[in-house]
C-alpha cells in the first residue's frame, strides 16, 4: 500500500482548513442575518428576485439558519460533500447577483469596477466589490475540493451514506 506523499498529506491539511474556515465563516454570515431579519429582508428584496412578500419572508427567515446548519456540518465534518455540494449551489447565483447589482451601481454612479461598494446581504456589511467576488470564487474552489473528496481527515462522517462492506466469503449467508 502507497502512502500519501508529501504533497498529498500537505494538500490534505490545507482542505481541512478550508473546510473549517468555510464553515465558520458561514456560521458567522449566517448568524448576522439571522440575528437581524430585518435588515436582512430589505437587502434581499433589494435583489428582486421574488416578488411575493410571503416568499420573500420565507427566503430571509430560514436562508440565514440553512447557512448556519451547512456551516457546522462543515466544521464537525459531517456530510462534507453534500454541504459543500449545496455551497456551491448557492454561490454560484449569489454571486451573479451580486456581481449583476454591483454592474448596475458602478452604471449609476460612474466608478471604476473595483471601485464599487455596498453591503451585498452577504452578512458582513459593506464590501468592496473586486474583494467580494475573490472571497466567493475561492470559496466555490474550495467547496468543489470537498465534493471531490478532499477534507476527509478529522470528519466525523463524511458523507450521509454509508458504504457497504464486502462481507468475507465464510460470512456470507447462503441462499
Amino acid at each position: 500500500m502507497n502512502s500519501p506523499s508529501r504533497k498529498q498529506k500537505f494538500l490534505e491539511a490545507v482542505t481541512v482548513v478550508a473546510r473549517w474556515a468555510m464553515g465558520l465563516l458561514f456560521i458567522y454570515m449566517g448568524l448576522n442575518k439571522a440575528l437581524d431579519p430585518v435588515s436582512f429582508l430589505k437587502l434581499a428584496h433589494q435583489y428582486e428576485l421574488v416578488q411575493t412578500p410571503l416568499l420573500l419572508n420565507m427566503v430571509a427567515a430560514t436562508l440565514p439558519w440553512f447557512e448556519v446548519f451547512c456551516g457546522v456540518l462543515l466544521v464537525l465534518g459531517i456530510a462534507v460533500r453534500g454541504s459543500a455540494l449545496i455551497m456551491i449551489v448557492m454561490l454560484v447565483p449569489f454571486t451573479a447577483m451580486v456581481l449583476k447589482r454591483a454592474l448596475e451601481i458602478q452604471a449609476e454612479k460612474h466608478l471604476p469596477f473595483c471601485g464599487v461598494r455596498f453591503n451585498c446581504g452577504c452578512g458582513a456589511g459593506e464590501v468592496w466589490i473586486c474583494r467580494k467576488l475573490l472571497e466567493n470564487f475561492l470559496l466555490i474552489v474550495f467547496s468543489g475540493l470537498l465534493v471531490w473528496g478532499r477534507g476527509r481527515p478529522l470528519s466525523l462522517r463524511y458523507s450521509l451514506l454509508r458504504r457497504r462492506q464486502a462481507l468475507p466469503e465464510s460470512a456470507a449467508v447462503p441462499a
